[in-house]
């Protein structure tokens, strides 16, 4: 019968060899990866303003909705979040469900728009990707659904255009921005961004991204790597852990004067629920919204927390409001398997019913 040291050197010799064993396995599968694609769907682009592309999606169903859908991203971040791959794209499904989907690109803004102001994203480059995508359809109104910043945007253009506009989706969006549960709430209030626009210019997507990670830091910046060594002998896991951390790294920097006036007048001073904001001089009514709207929330959204989505019914003008919940994170309601059943037929099935009624 061995010792109790013989015992405990055996485990650990056997530990030992399963760790460098998975580690090698792991490290076979970071070679064997290679370059990971960024898009799941085929897709075309069709019109183009500056730095802004609108593409459109190739359809893969025979019922197609007669009304089109332009999804409106965050400036924030890149659009491919929604189509990751191919199991777990919200792009996909809506397509296999019928609709027929254009998105923005806003691209990667450089030192010469510096200058575009927020007024120019709303007035300009999403009023004509609306205007092209009702051309190219020859629909007098669309869909429209709007992520994150995407969906206050949505929200402000759609008060401010009702007449373009048949129904809007809106998915982990702020527009209440007084709330204390959300750090990052808390953070842009101090924030002097007229210095950090003189000092850098147009905002570094870098700089961006180290502050969203330090709203998290155990979870975002140690826990989720730890969790990764733990699967990485599996091809499937290191595939998608390197495809997420692609689109994390891959934040377009920030015009600058935008982002002092998306700063400044809404986190500082919540002038969009208090009927204050401005664009190019006109004051944006949320009342003006009388569209049906799908407001939908993460209820663990460290970014956009719920107290900020979820008042908006309140200030709409619309009579048809579905506020809906998932009980996940700000992307896991992309990427989560939690979501992927459940959220694409809620939002195609609403569109759908909302689309035939008035076409």
């Amino acid at each position: 019968m061995k010792t109790f040291d013989e015992q405990l050197a055996t485990k650990f010799a056997d530990r030992w060899i399963e760790t460098t064993t998975k580690m090698a396995l792991g490290l076979n599968n970071l070679i064997s990866a290679g370059e990971i694609d960024g898009e799941a769907t085929e897709k075309f682009p069709v019109f183009q303003e500056d730095k802004m592309t609108v593409y459109h999606y190739k359809q893969t169903s025979e019922n197609v909705c007669p009304v089109p859908l332009l999804i409106c991203y965050a400036l924030v971040n890149r659009q491919y979040m929604m189509d990751l791959q191919p199991d777990r794209s919200l792009i996909k499904n809506l397509l296999n469900l019928g609709m027929d989907i254009y998105i923005i690109d806003w691209g990667y803004p450089g030192k010469m728009d510096r200058f575009i102001q927020f007024d120019d994203y709303i007035d300009t480059y999403l009023s004509d990707a609306v205007d092209f995508v009702r051309k190219d359809t020859g629909m007098s109104e669309i869909n429209l659904l709007g992520v994150c910043q995407g969906g206050t945007m949505s929200a402000v253009f759609t008060a401010l255009h009702p007449e373009k506009i048949l129904n809007l989706v809106l998915m982990v969006a702020p527009f209440d921005f007084s709330g204390d549960d959300g750090l990052l709430n808390v953070w842009a209030r101090y924030l002097n961004v007229d210095l950090i626009e003189d000092s850098l210019g147009n905002i570094p997507g870098d700089l961006l991204n180290v502050s969203f990670l330090m709203l998290k830091p155990f979870s975002l910046m140690m826990d989720k790597y730890v969790n990764f060594l733990e699967s990485i002998d599996n091809p499937k896991n290191v595939e998608s852990f390197l495809r997420m951390e692609r689109w994390i790294f891959d934040s377009p920097d920030q015009a600058g004067a935008s982002f002092t006036k998306f700063i400044r007048d809404l986190y500082q001073g919540n002038k969009l629920i208090k009927g204050e904001f401005e664009i190019n001089g006109r004051k944006v009514d949320l009342k003006n919204i009388i569209q049906p709207i799908l407001n939908i929330y993460a209820e663990q959204d460290h970014l956009v927390p719920p107290s900020s989505t979820k008042p908006l019914e309140q200030y709409v003008g619309s009579r048809d409001v579905t506020t809906t919940a998932f009980p996940v994170g700000h992307i896991g309601i992309y990427v989560s398997s939690k979501t992927q059943k459940n959220l694409p037929p809620l939002v195609a099935d609403w569109l759908w019913e909302r689309s035939m009624c008035r076409t």
